[in-house]
């Protein structure tokens, strides 16, 4: 009855969260003292709660049953599911609270507040710049491994960022997507296009 009457006669001492059962309390206070007495056969990873177990095995039985009614994708937690829903249905339900941008994912939106913090927690190993994106810190680390992972697929030509990729692919379409508003002509990077605008100016 106490979920009808929302009574919780059950307090954690260490934070004061109130349960309405005591199973609850009993699980929520595996996150002051670590126990996690669920373990994976498979893998031995430990866990707190028997359904964050059941929901980890998913990834060794392949199971995903959770289904998106749009594009038929599959996910192996319910969660991932409704996040991937966002991006067909819009919404950004994860606003911030500095400058009211809207995400579809708190995931996004914690890395979006980097940009107000200026919080850099990715650290290169071989110069100590630090980066507020993990992406960003792979990208970098390019320029000290020498991979080149995007080839084109044309001329075989390697490159270390997808982006250099697209506008090398230009020379082999032969896309100009840069067009100068004086006279029309146009180009295949936007630093040609800067270029050619100096000759309006002189």
């Amino acid at each position: 009855m106490r979920t009808h009457t929302g009574e919780k006669p059950y307090r954690c001492e260490e934070c004061s969260r109130q349960f309405s059962h005591l199973i609850g309390l009993k699980t929520h206070m595996r996150t002051h003292t670590g126990e996690k007495p669920y373990t994976c056969e498979e893998c031995s990873r430990q866990f707190s709660q028997l359904g964050h177990l059941e929901t980890h095995m998913r990834t060794h039985t392949g199971e995903k049953p959770y289904r998106c009614d749009y594009c038929s994708k599959q996910f192996s937690e319910l969660g991932n599911l409704k996040r991937h829903m966002h991006g067909h249905t819009g919404e950004k339900p994860y606003k911030c609270e500095e400058c009211s941008r809207q995400f579809s994912d708190r995931g996004l939106l914690k890395t979006h507040m980097r940009t107000h913090t200026g919080e850099k927690p990715y650290r290169c190993e071989e110069c100590s710049w630090q980066f507020s994106r993990l992406e960003s810190l792979n990208r970098h680390m390019r320029t000290h491994t020498g991979e080149k992972p995007y080839k084109c697929e044309e001329c075989s030509r390697q490159f270390r960022h997808l982006g250099n990729l697209k506008t090398h692919m230009r020379i082999h379409t032969g896309e100009k997507p840069y067009s100068c508003e004086e006279c029309s002509r146009q180009f295949s990077q936007l630093s040609n296009l800067k270029t050619h605008m100096k000759s309006h100016r002189t």
